[in-house]
C-alpha cells in the first residue's frame, strides 16, 4: 500500500488499511470549498485509472477540492464496497466510482445516497441513479474494434477463421458492452467467434487465456480492457504468430509497445483523463445544488494503430500546422464564440490553425459559400455545425471529394463525418420538459397550453430538442401548441413568445440561444412571472433572466469542449488515425436559479 501523505481521521487509516483500499491524498489542494470527494475505481494499478485519477486532480487542484483516489488494489466487489463505506465514514460529499459489476456495489451506493452523498459515474456505472455518467460509448467502440479486426484479416486474404475474446468478467457493464458491440461486427461473416474466456482484467491470466486461443488456430483475439489487451499481445509476441490480428481496448505504454512492434494491431483509446476532469466538475456542481438530470455524456474513444502513426505519439503536437477551417451556423451567438474559443485553445496546444469563418446570419447559401471559401483557402479540414442536414450536404461532399476531413460540431449534416461532437439533443430536450412539468405541477398547474419557439423545420439538433421535449408531456392534460419558427433571432422570438402569452399559456420552451432571450425578454416585459419559461443554451442575458425570475431553467451544452474535441479529432484524421465516424455527446447541465 502506498505511504499516506497526510493526517486523516485515525478510524479512516484502519478501515482503509484493512480493506486494502489505496488511497492518495492531493497535497497541492488551496482554495475553494475543500470539500472532500473520493475516487473509486476498479483498481488502482491499471493505467487506465491511474490517468482517470490524474484529471481528476488536474479539476481538484481548479476547483479548490479535495479528490481522494481510494481504490483497491485489485478488481474485487467486497473491498470496492469497502471502500464505498470508507468514503462515507470519513465525510465524502461526494463519490465518483467506476463500478467494477452493476449489481454488487448498489447497496453501497443507495446506503451512501441516503446519506446526501451525491455519486457520479466515470467509465462504468452501477444500478444505482447518478448525478451524472462519464463513460465511452462501450458497445459503438467494441464494434468499431471489431471493424478494424475484421478489415485487417479481410485485406490480408483471411475471410474466416476461429476468433477468441478476452473479457474481464461477466458483470463489469461497460466490458460486457465491448465485447457485445466487437461481435455485431462479425455478423453475417464467415468467422467463427469463440466462447468468452474471463482474466479478470489480469495481464498474466489474460496472456495465459490467449496462449491457449493459439494453439486452437484462431485469427484474431480481442481484449476488453488493458489487461486483457496486454496479456494478448504478449501472448501473441511470445509465440511469434506475429499473423494473429490482436486488438483490444485502453492505451498504456506496455500496448503502444505491442503496436509498434507489430503485435497489436489497433487498441480503442479512451480518454480516462476526461471522465475523471468532468467527473470532479460535475460533483462539485451537484454538492453545490445543481441538477445535473443524471445526464450521460460520452467521452470518446480513437483507434490507435501503428499505420496511423498515432501509437507512439503523446498527441501534444502536430506534426505540422494544418489549417483548419470552423464554420458555424453564424459568428453571433455566444454559443458559437464560446466554441470558437475552445477551438482556439486547442489549436494552440497542437500547432495548428483555426480560423472561424461563419456566417454573420442563419443562412444556407453563406454557410454553403464559406465551405466554398474554405476549399478555395487550402484548408486541410473543415469543422461545421450545419445549418441544416441537406442544404450544405453538396458543398462538404465536394470537399471530401479534394480531400478535406470534416468534422461535425452540435450540428450534423447528411454526409459521413470523421467525427460528431454534440449534445444528445432528444435526451436534453426531454430534461428540458421535464424540469418545466415539474415546476408547473409544483404550482399546482396539471393542464394549460405551452408555447414551443424553434429556429426553423431543418435545423437537425433544434428538431430533436422540440422531439424530447414535447415527449415529456405524453400523456399529460398539458397542450402543446404549434411550434413557430423564430430563426434564432431574439427580437422575432420575442413578437412569437408575446403572441403565445395573449393565448394564456402556462409555459414556454425556447430550443436555442435567440429563441430562449425572446422568450425571457417577453415574459418580463408582460411582468407574466407565473410562465415557465425554459430554455437552451448559456448566454449573459439568459443567465441574467434566469437570476430575475424570468426564466425557470437553461439546458447549458458545452460548447466549448465541442469545439476542442473537434479540432482534436481534426488533427486526428489529418494524421492518419480512423476515427470511424464516432458521436461524441458532449453533455448537458440544468442551470436554475
Amino acid at each position: 500500500m502506498k505511504k499516506l501523505t497526510a493526517i486523516l481521521c485515525a478510524a479512516c487509516l484502519m478501515l482503509t488499511a484493512m480493506t486494502g483500499c489505496t488511497k492518495q491524498n492531493n497535497p497541492s489542494q488551496s482554495g475553494g470549498s475543500g470539500d472532500m470527494i473520493a475516487l473509486i475505481t476498479m483498481d488502482s494499478i491499471d493505467q487506465h485509472w491511474i490517468t482517470l485519477n490524474e484529471g481528476a486532480q488536474k479539476a481538484a487542484t481548479e476547483l479548490g477540492v479535495n479528490v481522494q483516489f481510494m481504490s483497491p488494489n485489485t478488481k474485487d466487489d467486497a473491498q470496492q464496497i469497502e471502500c464505498v463505506n470508507n468514503a462515507v465514514s470519513a465525510g465524502a460529499k461526494a463519490i465518483i466510482v467506476a463500478a467494477n459489476g452493476p449489481d454488487a456495489i448498489s447497496s453501497a451506493l443507495k446506503e451512501a445516497k441516503d446519506k446526501g452523498v451525491k455519486i457520479v459515474y466515470v467509465d462504468s456505472p452501477a444500478n444505482v441513479d447518478a448525478e451524472a455518467t462519464f463513460s465511452t460509448d462501450n458497445k459503438a467502440a467494441g464494434k468499431t474494434a471489431g471493424e478494424e479486426m475484421k478489415k485487417a484479416l479481410e485485406g490480408s486474404g483471411t475471410t474466416s477463421g476461429k476468433i477468441g475474446i478476452i473479457n474481464v468478467n461477466a458483470a463489469t457493464d461497460s466490458c460486457v458492452a465491448r465485447e457485445e458491440g466487437f461481435r455485431s461486427a462479425f455478423e453475417g461473416s464467415g468467422f467463427e467467434l469463440l466462447e468468452t474466456q474471463y482474466g479478470e482484467g489480469d495481464a498474466a491470466k489474460s496472456q495465459s487465456i490467449a496462449e491457449n486461443y493459439i494453439t486452437q488456430g484462431v485469427v484474431g483475439i480481442f481484449g476488453c480492457n488493458e489487461g486483457s489487451t496486454t496479456g494478448a499481445g504478449n501472448a501473441i509476441k511470445a509465440t511469434g504468430k506475429a499473423d494473429i490480428v490482436g486488438v483490444g481496448f485502453d492505451k498504456s505504454d506496455a500496448i503502444l509497445g505491442l503496436i509498434d512492434d507489430g503485435y497489436l494491431l489497433a487498441t480503442m483509446a479512451q480518454n480516462p483523463d476526461v471522465m475523471g476532469y468532468e467527473g470532479v466538475k460535475a460533483a462539485v456542481k451537484a454538492i453545490n445544488g445543481e441538477s445535473l438530470g443524471g445526464a450521460v455524456t460520452d467521452t470518446g474513444v480513437s483507434v490507435l494503430t501503428k499505420e496511423g502513426g498515432s501509437a507512439s505519439s503523446t498527441g501534444t503536437t502536430a506534426s505540422q500546422e494544418w489549417k483548419i477551417a470552423l464554420i458555424t451556423m453564424d459568428s453571433i451567438d455566444q454559443h458559437w464564440v464560446t466554441l470558437n474559443e475552445g477551438a482556439q485553445a486547442k489549436a494552440k496546444e497542437l500547432g495548428v490553425s483555426v480560423t472561424f469563418m461563419s456566417p454573420n446570419t442563419k443562412d444556407d447559401a453563406q454557410q454553403i459559400e464559406c465551405v466554398n471559401n474554405a476549399v478555395a483557402g487550402g484548408y486541410n479540414a473543415i469543422m461545421v455545425a450545419a445549418n441544416g442536414p441537406d442544404a450544405i450536404s453538396a458543398a462538404l461532399k465536394e470537399a471530401q471529394a479534394k480531400g478535406v476531413k470534416i468534422v461535425y460540431v452540435d450540428s450534423p449534416a447528411n454526409v459521413d463525418a470523421e467525427a460528431t461532437f454534440s449534445t444528445d439533443n432528444k435526451a436534453a430536450g426531454k430534461t428540458a420538459g421535464e424540469e418545466m412539468r415539474k415546476a408547473l405541477e409544483g404550482n399546482g398547474t396539471t393542464s394549460g397550453k405551452i408555447g414551443i419557439i424553434n429556429v426553423n423545420a431543418a435545423t437537425d439538433s433544434c428538431v430533436a430538442r422540440e422531439e424530447g421535449f414535447r415527449s415529456a408531456f405524453e400523456g399529460s392534460s398539458f397542450e402543446l401548441l404549434e411550434t413557430q419558427y423564430g430563426e434564432g433571432d431574439a427580437a422575432k422570438s420575442q413578437s412569437i413568445a408575446e403572441n403565445y402569452i395573449t393565448q394564456g399559456v402556462v409555459g414556454i420552451f425556447g430550443c436555442n440561444e435567440g429563441s430562449t432571450t425572446g422568450a425571457g425578454n417577453a415574459i418580463k416585459a408582460n411582468s407574466s412571472t407565473g410562465i415557465i419559461g425554459v430554455g437552451f443554451d448559456k448566454s449573459d442575458a439568459i443567465l441574467g433572466l434566469i437570476g430575475d425570475g424570468y426564466l425557470l431553467a437553461t439546458m447549458a451544452q458545452n460548447p466549448d469542449v465541442m469545439g476542442a474535441k473537434g479540432v482534436e479529432a481534426c488533427v486526428q484524421a489529418l494524421e492518419g488515425t480512423s476515427l470511424g465516424g464516432a458521436v461524441t455527446d458532449t453533455g448537458v447541465s440544468v442551470l436554475t436559479k
